[in-house]
């Protein structure tokens, strides 16, 4: 038998448990021995859970416990979940996680001590087995790009907005559905996606990068107008996270992103995620599927668990030697190259476009299409350019909101083709 000690009894682990149980002949036949959940961890004794296991409130009584053979850490956090899984670790436990915000800052430092298995395929996208898709099936590929749609929440408010619904009113029905938290910045603001795109990009491209490292904006200040923009050429607007191997820089990035409705990736609606793969061998593969919630969460935790009870030692970020090729490098974001979309409300006056084209030209930018729409009093100005740097279009993107003649803020969205 394999002895499971859950710290973090909430949804997801109420979920594992709830699992294991319903379908445990199935998983004992596919495992190979009988896996049960024999102590949780809690921060509140007295809250009601659906579980019929002893609980505490100390994790050492899971960590250090002879009996137990693998720890699965579900209480989220970063810090004080990385002194539970290291006390774990340095008591040989086997050790599965699906806590993805750990992960973004210390997976380097939690590969140098797992010496019994570590998993964590519920970190990314819930119910997709990307990570085993990623570490095992496409291994013998030269990742050459990772694009996903890689925070539900995101999606839900983007889906809805296309019917013509405000970003603030869509947002409040997604927290009543329960899809956003009550402060939902680390959903719309991109980080949770960034944390996912972190953990993805070390399996791909063993590139040791953190959060602060690398690009991120939300979802925030799309509005209905780039939405409009976005149909009427051609487009959908996604929040991204995006890997890309340009020579031997690897481009990492998290912000909404225009693509072309055609693509397979434009069409996920709604709380689904999916994530494409471009390999050099495989070529494109493309991964669909519930990206949150109790049962998808659930589902790849117990995977992990049994792949443990198999006997299967899988290397944690997918490399048994260290990687003796060119070591890739992080490019820094003012040198990524993208097109962009600008939203600029103007005052309509005579020379508005000449005036903003010439400060795009100066900072080597071309105007690929163009759409002027008058509102009430003013008129707003919508420009798709052709490739440029990072840098270039923040610098033109500064010296155009300083004329007289702009009244608000310049909005702009990086464009995938």
């Amino acid at each position: 038998m394999v002895k499971i000690g859950i710290v973090g009894v909430g949804t997801v682990g109420e979920a594992v448990i709830k699992n294991l149980e319903k379908n445990k002949e199935l998983i004992k036949a596919r495992a190979g021995k009988e896996i049960k959940v024999i102590k949780g961890v809690v921060r509140n004794l007295n809250k009601k859970r659906l579980v019929n296991i002893p609980l505490t409130t100390d994790y050492k009584d899971v960590t250090r416990d002879p009996e137990i053979d693998i720890v699965v850490e579900l209480m989220g956090g970063v810090e004080e979940a990385f002194e539970v899984v290291k006390d774990a670790l340095n008591h040989n436990k086997a050790v599965v996680t699906a806590n993805k915000a750990l992960l973004a800052y210390h997976r380097f430092e939690l590969e140098e001590l797992a010496k019994a298995p570590f998993e964590y395929e519920a970190s990314v996208a819930g119910g997709i087995p990307i990570i085993k898709a990623l570490r095992d099936g496409l291994s013998a590929n030269q990742i050459k790009e990772i694009k996903g749609i890689i925070n539900g929440t995101c999606n839900y408010i983007l889906t809805e907005m296309k019917k013509g619904r405000n970003y603030e009113d869509v947002l409040k029905e997604a927290q009543q559905l329960g899809y956003a938290e009550a402060d939902p910045t680390f959903d719309v603001g991109g980080f949770d996606a960034a944390h996912k795109l972190l953990i993805l990009a070390s399996i791909a491209y063993n590139i040791d990068a953190k959060p602060e490292d690398i690009l991120i904006e939300g979802i925030e200040n799309i509005n209905l107008t780039d939405i409009e923009f976005a149909k009427e050429f051609g487009y959908e607007i996604k929040l991204l996270g995006i890997a890309k191997k340009i020579a031997s820089q690897v481009e990492l990035r998290v912000h909404p992103t225009l693509i072309k409705s055609s693509q397979m990736i434009a069409k996920v609606e709604g709380v689904m995620n999916a994530i494409s793969v471009i390999g050099d061998v495989a070529k494109e593969t493309m991964y669909y599927g519930p990206g949150a919630g109790g049962d998808a969460t659930a589902s790849a935790v117990i995977s992990d668990i049994i792949e443990i009870a198999r006997g299967n030692i899988n290397p944690m970020l997918g490399y048994k030697i260290p990687l003796e090729i060119e070591k890739l490098t992080l490019k820094p974001i003012d040198e990524i190259e993208s097109k962009y979309y600008l939203r600029i409300a103007v005052n309509d006056e005579i020379g508005v476009l000449e005036k903003i084209a010439s400060i795009l030209a100066k900072n080597n930018i071309s105007i690929e299409s163009f759409l002027q729409k008058p509102r009430n009093g003013f008129v707003k100005l919508l420009f798709a350019t052709h490739k440029c740097k990072e840098k270039e279009i923040k610098k033109a993107i500064n010296q155009i909101q300083k004329l007289n003649f702009v009244i608000k803020q310049i909005n702009y969205i990086r464009i995938e083709d």
